[in-house]
């Protein structure tokens, strides 16, 4: 048997945040249960620490969004 010292994946490179971060097109971020709460509407990435990024480079913190649902075509 041929053990290798190697990893197969060489993680050296990648960034855990990449592995871990959702990306989501055409959402509504709301701010609680009532439907005009809409505090984005758009594309979102979803941070692996529960923070959602907007594409203005802008952060909602977790306490900030009730929910996300993508939106009907």
């Amino acid at each position: 048997m041929v053990v290798s010292t190697e990893s197969a994946i060489d993680l050296a490179d990648v960034d855990l945040r990449d592995l871990l971060d959702r990306e989501y097109e055409n959402v509504v971020v709301y701010g609680d249960a009532d439907p005009d709460s809409v505090l984005h509407e758009g594309n979102v990435r979803l941070l692996a620490n529960g923070w959602v990024e907007l594409p203005t480079d802008r952060l909602l913190s977790p306490e900030a969004v009730h929910h996300i649902d993508k939106k009907s075509e």
